[in-house]
């Protein structure tokens, strides 16, 4: 799906087309990208005559290779109901599953009194096999390094993690860490569901795209510059991190629009790697990936901007009448934690010139307190780093 209303210059730019003017070339390489889900694929590794091995998405086929093998399986059947008609393995169930899971929610609310045109049963089955989707659309690992939790989120699609329809759509980490006595430390990604609020902490890892307006356009239609909900008028793409699929070349998504922006996916690479500051006394750490199809920063612009009628606040008050769009839980994993390193400063599990270099840049005498961000300096623990700190650290690097 494109903007024909803007076009791409030589420079790479998204300019808007003269008034009363159609645009000159109506292709995907040439207008402004909305959704870009069938080039993501069509420049991947599925898209070759093998595919890719992923029997979790294509029922009887275990290698996927379109569109229809992932979200319209193959099951056992007869593609009619004449008696002759043959029975066979590779019948696409026209079931298109994607990953929805709180709409089917809201519709058979909306609409409790249209048994003949809604169906809860069918409703509840579609947002079951879209959670079943979701969770088996990336996988997760951590390890440890040091003070260091290194998180991989591996996707297993054949697109962008998460694609389509860029408001509102998004994809989280969430990461804690407890003490020994199984208390919460620290937390990064963190969610309030009474508010639908995601924190937007200094670690937090959030995959989606944000569109908006650039300098020359926003004045032309009396708004300020940058990322907006505003999906007719938008003509930049300000952040996508969203994880590409095997196969991803930055060259190719160049040619579409879907290069990375503001983050950073070499050639080949269909994971992300995000990191995350070890709490001193944690001993464990928990990671979930959430995702979200309905945010509440999108349905609150949704209720805020439209003032031609209600409909606007009607979405919201279905939004909050209906969890407030809770996050789907696509993967977890735990990890148990090795105790901190004792001089190991920078945090990168070992204790060398660097941690004495680390140590040095964080001395400021006796009784001052330690600067903030140096409290790992502090290695007499008395709450300042001094020279004391010094001689500690030069026994630990010796051995003595």
């Amino acid at each position: 799906m494109s903007n024909p209303a803007f076009q791409r210059d030589a420079a790479g730019n998204y300019v808007p087309n003269a008034f009363d003017a159609e645009a000159d070339n109506f292709g995907a390489h040439h207008l402004l990208p909305i959704e870009r889900t069938y080039s993501e694929w069509f420049y991947s590794a599925y898209n070759t005559p093998e595919g890719v091995y992923a029997p979790q998405f294509g029922g009887n086929r275990p290698y996927v290779a379109t569109c229809q093998d992932c979200h319209m399986r193959a099951v056992t059947g007869k593609g009619c109901n004449l008696p002759e008609a043959p029975t066979r393995t590779d019948l696409p169930l026209h079931d298109m599953t994607g990953g929805s899971t709180w709409l089917p929610g809201v519709i058979g609310a909306l609409y409790p009194n249209l048994p003949d045109e809604v169906n809860p049963a069918a409703l509840q089955s579609g947002a079951d096999r879209a959670r079943y989707m979701l969770q088996n659309a990336a996988t997760l690992a951590a390890t440890q390094t040091g003070r260091t939790l290194r998180v991989t989120v591996t996707n297993q699609t054949g697109h962008k993690l998460p694609t389509g329809y860029p408001e509102g759509r998004r994809i989280w980490l969430n990461v804690r860490f407890y003490d020994a006595g199984g208390q919460l430390i620290g937390e990064s990604g963190a969610y309030d569901a009474a508010t639908g609020t995601l924190v937007q902490d200094p670690e937090a890892r959030v995959y989606e795209c944000k569109p908006g307006l650039d300098e020359l356009t926003a004045p032309l239609v009396g708004t300020t510059p940058g990322p907006s909900f505003h999906f007719v008028l938008n003509n930049r793409i300000f952040k996508d991190n969203r994880i590409p699929p095997r196969g991803f070349t930055n060259a190719a998504y160049d040619t579409f629009g879907g290069r990375p922006v503001g983050h950073t996916y070499a050639d080949g690479q269909y994971w992300d790697e995000a990191q995350y500051r070890v709490p001193a006394s944690a001993v464990s750490a928990e990671v979930k990936l959430y995702y979200q199809s309905t945010s509440r920063e999108y349905v609150e612009f949704l209720r805020d901007e439209n003032t031609t009628n209600s409909a606007g606040q009607t979405l919201y008050d279905l939004w909050v009448a209906n969890g407030r769009c809770p996050p789907e839980l696509m993967a977890t994993t735990q990890l148990a934690l090795a105790p901190p390193v004792p001089g190991d400063i920078d945090g990168d599990g070992d204790v060398d010139g660097d941690d004495g270099a680390a140590l040095m840049a964080c001395l400021n005498g006796p009784e001052v307190a330690a600067p903030s961000g140096c409290a790992e300096a502090d290695l007499d623990g008395d709450g300042d780093v001094d020279l004391t700190d010094c001689g500690v650290q030069q026994r630990l690097l010796t051995g003595e």
